[in-house]
């Protein structure tokens, strides 16, 4: 049984995430590695423990969680189809279990908000886990008079933390942002998408999106 240990330990996986992450930084994208790809994966998996899943679910979603990006290497549009179909060929190569494959391929080729859907609990623990990772540490231009949109609001997110409150069957993103760099408004101008797809990943996990930015509800 394939554990995210396996999947870290893969030459072939950290080759593609590291080279799609070479790929996007030379079209100015926002980090996409080995640190984005460790934080979606951990926090993959602990949404569904917090939820009460068991552990082998929990486990699929860390290691989709890992994968979720690797179809960078390939090209941007359309990273997540293409992705699901390198994970489909590395995990059966590796000896996976045709099942959970299907349930990890899914998971990876529905994440992206201009088509994905959260068509299994792995996948709405990667939707929510990968679109609450919006921090400064992931900017890789350092000259602020020549951010971009995306640069701006990101940079401009002081902290970022999912809560998961399977008591009252609520997650909250909580935001803290520097207004000063970026207001409100065009953080939701980039994100809203993302933000209605977060809302319908928690409702496919019987909670209540809640979005708090500087203390403010918003959703």
């Amino acid at each position: 049984m394939l554990t995210i240990q396996d999947i870290k330990d893969d030459p072939i996986i950290n080759a593609f995430i590291v080279k799609g992450n070479q790929h996007l930084g030379v079209m100015g994208f926002t980090d996409h590695g080995k640190l984005h790809t460790s934080l979606v994966s951990a926090l993959s998996q602990k949404i569904l423990l917090d939820l009460g899943y068991d552990h082998r679910t929990a486990e699929l979603a860390a290691i989709a969680g890992y994968m979720h990006d690797i179809g960078n290497v390939i090209n941007r549009s359309g990273h997540s189809q293409s992705g699901a179909l390198m994970a489909l060929s590395i995990l059966t190569h590796m000896g996976m279990d045709p099942a959970e494959i299907a349930i990890i391929s899914a998971a990876i080729g529905n994440h992206d908000e201009g088509n994905g859907q959260p068509i299994h609990v792995v996948a709405a623990a990667l939707i929510l886990a990968d679109k609450s990772h919006v921090h400064r540490n992931r900017v890789r231009n350092t000259e602020m008079v020549s951010f971009e949109i995306h640069d701006r609001v990101n940079y401009a997110v002081e902290s970022s933390r999912l809560l998961i409150d399977a008591a009252e069957g609520l997650i909250t993103m909580n935001l803290t942002i520097d207004i000063t760099i970026c207001p409100v408004m065009e953080y939701f101008e980039i994100f809203l998408s993302r933000m209605l797809m977060c809302r319908r990943a928690a409702e496919f996990l019987d909670c209540k999106f809640s979005l708090i930015i500087n203390g403010v509800p918003f959703l």
